[in-house]
């Protein structure tokens, strides 16, 4: 479709709001106010059982020598890492009591 620049500037500014005024994003049944309980009443309508919320896997670092979980305390990045690596002994690495 094919329309004079009158035209698209014209349909343009439509969509443009008046100064002033804050566009409303999320209305209806996805409405922070009300989200829950429309999802849950049209879960009942559709005879839907509810999925439970998954909690979001934690990603912990495990230590190499005791495979215990291990406590980030800083991070590096690669141009400040020495270039070869110690790995701790056993006996410095983790409590073994």
């Amino acid at each position: 479709m094919t329309v004079s620049a009158d035209e698209f500037l014209r349909r343009f500014l439509i969509h443009v709001l008046p100064k002033g005024l804050v566009r409303i994003r999320h209305f209806g049944l996805f409405a922070n106010r009300k989200r829950s309980a429309s999802l849950l009443r049209c879960r009942l309508l559709l005879k839907v059982a509810a999925t439970p919320p998954q909690a979001p896997p934690t990603a912990q670092i495990k230590c190499p020598i005791c495979s215990k979980p291990m406590l980030v305390v800083e991070r590096f990045t690669s141009h400040l890492l020495p270039t070869v690596a110690a790995i701790p002994s056993p006996k410095t690495c983790c409590d073994s009591s």
